[in-house]
């Protein structure tokens, strides 16, 4: 996806981190056999975060967990 107010390598680097600091606040659920969950709750904050960050923007992107699910 290109982002025209944002280079490619930049975004990927935001997204990147954001991927890894959502990573590090649910790290707990790992110590009560929550890890299964993890990594898929993390794949879809991130991907809420960046429909957010497209409306914000003024591009109507639809902010909602079905949608992002039934786009895989």
């Amino acid at each position: 996806m290109d982002y025209p107010w944002l280079p490619q390598d930049d975004y990927d680097k935001a997204v990147g981190q954001l991927r890894l600091q959502i990573g590090a606040a649910l790290q707990p659920l790992c110590s009560y056999g929550q890890d299964v969950y993890v990594k898929g709750a993390i794949i879809e904050i991130v991907k809420l975060a960046e429909a957010f960050g497209m409306r914000v923007r003024g591009i109507d992107k639809p902010i909602s967990l079905d949608y992002i699910r039934r786009k895989r």
